[in-house]
Formats: C-alpha cells, structure tokens, sequence
C-alpha cells in the first residue's frame, strides 16, 4: 500500500511538473464587457459606463511563464460632467493590441493565471454627445492613438477561461478640450480555447 501510494504521489508531481515546463501554443477568443472612466486634471467629473470587446488571444509558454498577445476590436464609453452638470456623452470604438507576461499554477487543465503588460489602442470611431447648451469649450479633440498597462488575473477550466483586468491609461488621450485627460478601465471576459 505504501509503494501505492508514493507511486501515485510521483506520478501526480510529474504531471504537475510536465504541465508547467513542456512549451506550449494555445489560441482562442474571448468576449467580454469593460467599464471605463476618464481620469482628468480636476476639470471634469467622470462617470463609469459599459462598453464591450471580443476578439483573438494567443499564449505561448513553457516553465510556467508565458507571453499573450492579444486583437480586439473594444467599444468604450463613458460620461463627462462639468462642474454647471453639463453631460458629454463620449463613445470609443478601437482596435487594442494587449502584450502580456505572465505566470500561471496549476494542472490538468486547471489553472490560475496572472499577467501584466502594455496595451496600446489605435481609436477607429470616436463620438460624443451633449446638449447645445454645453457649447464647444466643452467638446474634446481626442488623439488615434493611446498606450495602457494592464494588470490582471485569470482562471483556466479546460478550454474556458474567465479574465478580470485593470487598465491603467499612460498616455494623455486629448489633443485639446481636456486638460491632462487619461481612459481607465475595468474588464471582465470569457474565452474559449480553439488549440
């Protein structure tokens, strides 16, 4: 019963282990919702709203580590209000492109992953929305482009995985209108594993 018993210990330490160093390739998609929220300069209040995002993933690993790209095409929106409680109404629609390093425990197709990484967003559409009251000052010109750092964690279960990530925005997304104006968001998905 003892040989039974370490025979069984050995052989589940070796599967733990050749799951964490063997290489690997893995791809998916994955779906979810974000919430983002504007971080300006005392300027501006910003509300919280819900936007979307789907889109590719890509992990490729070995040891425990692993790099994941990942394409999305992410709409985002939130609301601006001024200090006379006038609303802009701000919508996002951009392709984001996340890096992410991370580390993952776990075996038998079980896991808990975190990661970290930048993001960086090329905006396809942009519009806002306000009442004519509010006047041009209070328009925005955003810029195509803005750079984040994301950080989150993941949790593997066969061929789903389930994400929640903070992005943090780096980069000033106004042009002019805003002053020092950065995009914050938080992010929850499902993915499916296809290889």
């Amino acid at each position: 019963m003892k040989f039974l018993s370490l025979t069984v210990a050995f052989l589940l330490v070796g599967l733990f282990a050749s799951a964490q160093v063997l290489p690997s390739f893995q791809l998916g998609i994955k779906a979810g919702a974000n919430f983002s929220k504007f971080d300006s300069e005392n300027t501006f209040n910003s509300e919280n709203r819900a936007g979307f995002y789907g889109g590719l993933w890509a992990r490729l690993g070995a040891a425990g580590i692993y790099f994941q790209p990942e394409l999305y095409v992410s709409g985002k929106k939130t609301s601006l209000v001024s200090n006379t409680g006038e609303v802009n109404k701000v919508t996002f629609t951009s392709l984001d492109v996340p890096l992410l390093v991370g580390t993952k425990f776990g075996a038998a197709g079980v896991g808990l992953r975190l990661n970290t990484g930048p993001m960086f967003s090329l905006i396809l559409d942009e519009n806002q929305s306000f009442s004519q009251a509010a006047g041009s000052v209070f328009r925005a010109d955003f810029k195509n482009q803005a750079v984040a750092w994301q950080f989150g964690a993941g949790l593997d279960l066969k061929k789903l995985s389930f994400d929640a990530r903070y992005e943090l925005g780096l980069s000033k997304i106004n042009k002019a209108g805003y002053p020092g104006t950065k995009l914050n968001l938080f992010t929850v998905g499902l993915g499916y594993r296809i290889l």
